[in-house]
């Protein structure tokens, strides 16, 4: 069989891997967005494909990054399935339907900038929700850890994986050549002792591993999620009575944090201050969490026991809309505003962030990664200016960056996800910029693994 890399390789973002068998079945496994911003990746070129060919798909987890243009798939002629958890389908259809409401307001401008009414070529490289709702009803769910035969001599098994709810490491078994290979894809793995989340789960003997590598040169620091928050709360909205202002992705990272403050607030350590969550998409991401409790931790499950509830508790305020959201900004009293994205490219975070930047008594708390070419990972690298929609902004706020809150395994983790693996033939390192991919490369080879390989995009390998 062949494996080709069309996505994640030397980058961040845009997960996609083509497995081609030797009687020609093609499964794709993840078909994400890139938002990596050095690439220009023309509509036109998404697919080095042709998707009508594909016979199977394969998700790992619902973050856009790794789902974001399936329903293009179902747009260029692929009629198949696509296999996942139930909880990522849950979440899936909120990320996807928020994506295509974003393409309508696109689209929008597209055709008043052009001044014509819709044409087809309007409508390259987007979707919209008829078009979710026709890919959704192609997905199909699979339990966790129960090996399931897609076709004869093809099986997979999906293993928990942490880092967000559904999320799973997915191994393929197929019987080819008088023998049986087992590949495994690693998705993004999660972190132990992570807000919420069960621990990852360690992979069965397989004969190659895609693994993620995002934090593949670094270690979490060693902090707890609620001191970090009650330190900085205090120092922001209590000492200097200011502002804390939190991009999060809405679907995960707020759900952690929304928890911790939660926690926070039930032990009488959170000040009497209000707590914006402005992201309609967090709040329906975390009516999904509620629904699948029995598939969080012992901690989150026991505290929801004791507290009818997991995430709503005195001073947080749900925003609805934008009229609400923008009102915001005259609200002068000590808060916290948590909102999307969590890499500053889009959402109603940019309006918070416009607003409150040159604020010297406002604190950012950047609690995720953001991808190279981002303005997240701008702040992130120390820039004093912000370009925002081609405008640049000084930076006066005080700007805090923690891995805490991060749902990725680190250096150590990745190393140990892979170090029980005693047969393993290759070692494919993906979705990390090219430090980590050499560090964690040259840990794995430490440990005596030969054959780890950084591939290309576009790169292929016999298996």
């Amino acid at each position: 069989m062949k494996l080709t890399f069309w996505g994640a390789a030397r980058q961040v973002t845009g997960s996609m891997f083509l497995l081609e068998l030797n009687d020609s079945y093609k499964i794709l496994i993840d078909c994400g967005t890139d938002y990596d911003k050095r690439h220009n990746n023309s509509p036109s070129k998404l697919f080095n494909f042709n998707p009508a060919e594909l016979d199977l798909v394969l998700l790992t987890h619902a973050h856009l990054d790794h789902s974001g243009n399936i329903p293009l798939l179902f747009l260029n002629g692929y009629k198949g399935q696509v296999l996942c958890t139930s909880a990522t389908l849950s979440l899936v259809q909120i990320l996807l339907n928020d994506s295509a409401s974003l393409n309508g307001k696109k689209l929008k401008k597209r055709i008043s900038l052009n001044g014509k009414s819709l044409h087809k070529d309007d409508m390259e490289g987007l979707y919209l929700e008829k078009q979710v709702q026709d890919a959704t009803t192609h997905f199909v769910t699979l339990p966790f850890n129960q090996t399931f035969e897609v076709r004869k001599r093809l099986r997979v098994i999906f293993i928990p994986a942490g880092h967000l709810l559904g999320a799973a490491n997915i191994v393929l078994e197929v019987d080819e050549d008088g023998t049986t290979k087992k590949i495994a894809f690693s998705g993004d793995l999660g972190r132990a002792s992570y807000p919420l989340l069960k621990d990852p789960q360690g992979l069965p003997q397989v004969d190659y591993v895609v693994c993620e590598s995002t934090y593949g040169n670094r270690r979490h620091e060693d902090e707890n999620p609620e001191e970090l928050m009650e330190q900085v709360i205090t120092q922001t909205c209590v000492d200097i009575s200011g502002r804390l202002i939190i991009p999060a992705f809405s679907t995960g990272r707020t759900q952690s944090l929304l928890y911790v403050l939660n926690k926070l607030h039930k032990k009488g350590k959170l000040p009497r201050i209000k707590i914006f969550a402005d992201s309609p998409m967090a709040f329906l991401s975390t009516k999904i969490y509620e629904e699948y409790v029995d598939q969080l931790n012992d901690e989150a499950q026991e505290f929801e026991r004791e507290n009818g509830g997991l995430f709503d508790f005195d001073n947080l305020i749900q925003i609805d809309n934008y009229k609400d959201s923008k009102a915001i900004s005259n609200y002068y009293e000590p808060c916290i505003i948590i909102s999307s994205s969590g890499m500053l490219s889009g959402g109603r975070m940019q309006m918070h962030i416009k607003k409150n930047i040159r604020n010297p008594y406002s604190t950012i708390l950047l609690v995720g990664y953001s991808a190279e070419g981002t303005p997240g990972y701008e702040l992130v690298s120390g820039s004093r200016t912000l370009r925002l929609k081609g405008k640049s902004y000084p930076v006066a706020a005080d700007v805090v960056t923690t891995d805490v809150f991060s749902g990725h395994a680190d250096r150590d983790d990745l190393i140990n996800f892979i170090k029980p693996q005693k047969n393993l033939k290759k070692v494919f390192l993906v979705h990390g910029e090219v430090p980590s991919l050499e560090a964690f490369k040259e840990g794995l080879e430490d440990e005596g693994f030969k054959d780890v390989i950084i591939p290309e995009r576009g790169e292929s390998f016999e298996l």
